[in-house]
């Protein structure tokens, strides 16, 4: 295919790309019809034809796309770069740390194992909001980040003297994916003369943000994305692509999270699940690229490979405004012209498999929950929403609670605002700025749960206040997370909330814990700029950490009398964060009902103190005056935001701020790290551990015969209930195995910091406090029943036995089954698997001995991310049979038509052997959907399989 044609660059010169408009001169007419975003595959995938791994075939086939029936051969996507996070980065490196040791026992050089396009983690997971509601929140929860994470950040330093594509972000910077917006991302790459798309996979589900900025990219395992860094395309099945027309304009008050939310609702309910949405028409077109970003961010909530934006005027606007040079800017531009990719489409411009619309005008001010982000609720609905869901059984999504516990109240007395340890507060110089040597006491540093042990009279003059507590207080309010505080407008909105609730007099309620954790330092800058920044402090929103916090987990605790109050009154209290992610236990352990909306709405709800009301009508508060405080009083216009917001794109704020990456946070520049080809692991470490991954060879193909379930599991199960995540528990096996290395509790960290250690993330694995596993009826958390001969202990005297079997911990029952070489298999519902792109969730499920899970659906990360693991997922191909063995903890199961060659998508049986000698046989679909993962799964996992293919050439 002769496709090789020329542009001019922004530098005048001429640049060489492979040409979509000639491809359609050789016989696909079409081409110009297809949706932006599967023209952009397809010149990757023309670019990269080498006849082995890409051939001219694939090249047709995607150019003959049809959106009404777009087939199921699979595409070969080589994509431009990598993009990690440091929670899903670390063990990412420490597999391909492994790899070059498996490479040097089989006599290759350590550096045949490299990266093959340029690798970039951002460190932004690890930071805690361990101290909120002060100036010196910022410093004292970096001075603990880098006392917990030194370790992990020394290994990173090691990697980045190891590999040369791999680079790291320090910590104190952004989050993942504004710093991707912002600076990583570059429109157009060039090598050897040819240019081409700036494409990529993130090992962070989030990282579809990019898609705002008309780049295609998505999230994946770290185990795929391993594949993808070391040269692997990124093989999947060719989607369907759902166009969504987007008219009309937002009306005043409403923000674009709003839409963000509804759209969510919309597309979640279409079902877009493994699918292109690809966003047109002059609603998308008059979308600012920061609101765009916003959309494209929450595509893994409503369920979504992408949420693409083509790239056009706007797009170039902003990649000027944040500082990219006027010769990239002119490069980007004049090759998607050339392309005929420039420009948003209206409609009928592009054929669809689907096509929806949405009136821009129809979006009103909304919030999600308590559980799921597709759960939308108009704000005026959310106190009847909330008495709903008080009494609603826990199967329809309520709390399941008696109607006459609605009005309990608890009172506790308190000597301090909710995240603010009075003792670190005197250990300054009384204008919240540390004294110079840092933390008086490191061992206080890392605690779990900082103590005050006295009281500051600044904060409460008159001595300890007696509050009140009650079902739907505001516990935490967090302005947090990538989708939101990536975008100015709604930032400056929560900004000019707080102004103007400041001039009335309002404040937030002591129980309160309040926190900004902004995308970047350019939020800062403009917060600063606009005379914002003091505004938000004066209520408690100050400044706590740069990076993923409260979204993630990394909410800190809780005020210990809180927690207290939380127990006795067994109350379901409340958080509000301008987050993407509100599954059960993620935000924090103790809080139930999580909603997710607009940073100026986490302000107003944090003044009223709960979520039990209706915004539209009843106060927030009072003036100074005594006088009735509503939303609209404080609410700011489109207008008054538009004023403010010239100061959030300033080219030369985003190349000072970005200038010098590795000398931007000194305490980075203090850490040092070991150099060498391979890295010198320490058997003593409790963080950084070389895995088993490598250890056991291909998968032994055969039927899978007497397997016992490890867990049975419902609907909705997410990868924060599979995968180890938030605090560790001194009881947990996790929290067992650490004590036993020695350390102390106040040093456990969480599972998010230790994912590179195998030995305590398998232990974490199914340990999530709210997972409810259906062979212990009414339980919640990791455990199961084991019908073994060994010993194994017993968590918990609540735990009653089923069918004579022995309640313990799930990795206790897997550790005792292995031992026995007993097959072990998972049982799941719907949508098994769903949520953050988690690899631990795969990982950990292979390392408990899981061979292979049966479930109504999966979710798509978490399937590719068992197949990389070597673990084989099934599906029922009537879901109604699930219903027949999910009562069946003390069955033996087998999996019969695995034996033999594997084919992709090939039917199975799944039989039940009951104690009664009885049996079901229930029909399965493999869920190996392209050859590739059939050769993976053989292999034994990505991993194995890719070495192998390195070393053998």
């Amino acid at each position: 295919m002769d496709t090789l044609r020329t542009f001019q660059t922004g530098s005048g010169a001429e640049g060489k790309f492979y040409s979509l408009p000639a491809l359609a001169e050789q016989g696909f007419p079409n081409l110009s019809k297809l949706p932006v975003s599967i023209r952009i595959v397809l010149e990757s995938v023309l670019r990269c034809v080498d006849g082995r791994k890409v051939t001219e075939k694939d090249v047709a086939n995607l150019a003959n796309y049809n959106a009404k029936t777009p087939g199921e051969y699979e595409i070969p996507f080589t994509v431009a770069r990598i993009v990690l996070q440091d929670f899903t980065g670390v063990p990412l490196l420490v597999d391909v740390a492994a790899m070059r040791d498996a490479a040097v026992k089989r006599g290759a050089a350590p550096e045949k194992i490299e990266p093959l396009v340029p690798v970039d983690l951002v460190v932004d997971h690890s930071v805690q909001v361990d101290f909120a509601g002060s100036q010196l929140s910022l410093d004292r929860n970096m001075a603990i980040e880098f006392i917990r994470n030194r370790e992990r950040y020394e290994f990173l330093k090691w990697g980045q003297q190891a590999f040369e594509t791999f680079s790291v972000v320090p910590p104190g910077i952004g989050i993942v994916h504004q710093v991707n917006l912002e600076f990583l991302a570059k429109g157009v790459l060039e090598k050897g003369g040819v240019f081409y798309p700036d494409t990529l996979v993130g090992t962070d589900s989030h990282t579809t943000m990019i898609n705002g900025l008309g780049v295609v990219g998505w999230g994946v395992g770290g185990i795929e994305a391993e594949a993808g860094m070391l040269g692997q395309p990124v093989t999947f099945l060719v989607p369907e692509v759902v166009g969504v027309y987007l008219h009309g304009d937002l009306k005043e008050g409403v923000t674009a999270t709003d839409l963000t939310l509804r759209i969510t609702q919309l597309l979640r309910k279409h079902g877009v699940v493994g699918k292109f949405v690809e966003f047109h028409g002059p609603g998308a077109k008059a979308l600012s690229l920061p609101d765009r970003g916003t959309i494209a961010n929450m595509a893994p909530e409503y369920g979504a490979t992408m949420g693409f934006f083509p790239v056009d005027e706007e797009t170039i606007a902003y990649m000027r405004g944040t500082g990219r040079s006027e010769e990239l800017c002119t490069t980007v531009e004049n090759y998607y012209k050339a392309q005929g990719l420039f420009g948003i489409p209206d409609k009928g411009e592009c054929e669809y498999t689907d096509l929806l619309e949405l009136d821009l005008s129809t979006i009103v001010p909304s919030v999600a929950g308590p559980k799921r982000p597709q759960d939308r609720i108009d704000v005026a609905a959310l106190r009847e929403s909330f008495d709903t869901l008080f009494s609603a059984p826990v199967s329809a999504g309520g709390f399941g609670l008696p109607a006459e516990a609605r009005e309990k109240r608890v009172t506790l007395s308190m000597r301090e605002k909710a995240g603010v340890s009075v003792d670190s507060l005197l250990a300054t110089d009384g204008n919240h700025k540390p004294f110079e040597g840092g933390p008086r006491n490191e061992v206080e540093m890392v605690a779990n749960r900082p103590t005050p042990d006295s009281v500051d009279p600044d904060l409460f003059p008159d001595g300890p206040v007696d509050l009140e507590l009650a079902h739907g207080s505001i516990l935490i309010a967090a302005i947090t997370s990538c989708t939101n505080t990536s975008n100015p407008s709604v930032m400056i909105a929560a900004g000019l909330v707080a102004k103007k609730a400041n001039a009335l007099g309002l404040t937030v309620a002591p129980y309160v814990k309040t926190s900004l954790a902004p995308g970047s330092r350019v939020v800062t800058d403009y917060f600063e700029a606009t005379g914002l920044q003091k505004e938000l402090d004066q209520l408690g929103f100050q400044t706590v950490g740069y990076g993923c916090t409260t979204c993630i987990g990394n909410s800190g605790p809780l005020h210990p009398s809180i927690e207290g109050a939380i127990k006795e009154g067994d109350l379901v209290c409340a958080s509000v964060l301008s987050g993407n992610r509100n599954f059960e236990a993620r935000v924090h352990g103790s809080i139930k009902a999580n909603f997710l909306m607009s940073p100026p709405l986490v302000v107003a709800y944090a003044l009223a103190g709960r979520v039990d009301l209706d915004l539209s009508t009843e106060p927030i508060g009072n003036d100074k005056a005594g006088n009735p405080v509503f939303l609209k009083d404080v609410w700011p216009s489109h207008e008054e935001v538009k004023e403010q917001l010239a100061a959030a794109l300033k080219p030369a704020v985003y190349q000072k701020l970005y200038g010098d990456l590795d000398s931007a946070n000194p305490k980075w520049k203090e850490i040092s790290g070991t150099t060498g080809a391979t890295y010198s692991w320490d058997e003593k470490s409790t963080y950084i551990q070389s895995p088993p991954f490598f250890e056991g060879g291909a998968t032994e193909v055969g039927d899978l015969l007497n397997a016992r379930p490890l867990g049975i599991f419902g609907d909705s199960v997410t990868t924060d209930h599979i995968s180890p995540a938030g605090s560790i528990k001194a009881t947990s096996p996790a929290g067992k195995y650490l004590l036993e290395n020695g350390v102390e509790k106040a040093e456990f960290n969480s599972y998010g910091a230790r994912r590179g250690n195998d030995r305590v993330m398998t232990r974490g694995t199914f340990a999530n406090v709210r997972i409810k596993n259906l062979m212990c009826p009414g339980i919640e958390g990791g455990y199961t029943q084991y019908f073994g001969e060994k010993e194994v202990s017993a968590p918990d005297a609540t735990i009653e036995a089923v069918a004579g079997a022995k309640p313990t911990f799930i990795y206790d029952a897997s550790m005792a089954y292995q031992a026995d070489g007993t097959k072990l298999i998972i049982i799941g519902g719907e949508d098994y698997g769903m949520g953050s792109s988690r690899d631990w969730a795969a990982k950990g499920t292979r390392l408990l001995g899981v061979s292979a899970v049966v479930t109504k659906s999966f979710e798509r990360i978490h399937r590719s991310n068992l197949i990389g693991m070597g673990v084989l997922p099934l599906n029922f191909i009537n879901k109604d049979d699930y219903d027949k063995v999910k009562g069946l903890a003390d069955a033996r199961f087998d999996i019969t038509g695995i034996g033999g060659e594997l084919k992709p998508m090939q039917d199975a049986l799944l039989i039940a052997h009951l104690p009664d000698h009885s049996r079901i046989e229930i029909p399965l679909k493999v869920r190996l959907d392209t050859p590739a993962e059939v050769d993976y799964y053989l292999a034994g996992g990505i991993l194995p399989y890719v070495l192998d293919q390195i070393l053998e050439g």
